[in-house]
């Protein structure tokens, strides 16, 4: 078994409850102890734009907010399909601290030596 946690996220504010499930999910593997990498895609890339995650929850009542910030606090990478984001006209300026530009090699990479989740 790895200690490395992958979750790549596709949906952001189109699918809030997804959207926070997975932030929520990637907050409990860095609790676990877990080396855990955040990677977005499509309507992901949404997570990591700076003001766009302010004031969404999950059905459950989680804040996505809150969790991100306990992500950042923890310096865990938030990668974003750089493809992804440039067709949303999403730049590196307009990303969230923490939050950088990534290729689909790299996406490869990670999924290759790490437990993946895929929301």
């Amino acid at each position: 078994m790895t200690d490395n946690v992958l979750i790549a996220l596709s949906h952001g504010t189109d699918d809030p409850n997804r959207a926070t499930r997975a932030i929520h999910l990637a907050t409990v593997a860095v609790k676990e102890g877990k080396n855990t990498t955040l990677f977005l895609l499509d309507e992901g890339v949404y997570v990591a734009k700076k003001g766009m995650m302010e004031n969404v929850r999950s059905a459950t009542g989680d804040i996505a907010d809150d969790l991100l910030a306990h992500l950042q606090a923890n310096g865990v990478p938030i990668l974003v399909c750089t493809p992804c984001a440039r067709a949303r006209q999403v730049g590196e300026g307009d990303l969230i601290e923490g939050a950088g530009m990534a290729t689909a090699a790299e996406l490869i990479a990670l999924s290759c030596k790490s437990a993946v989740i895929s929301l």
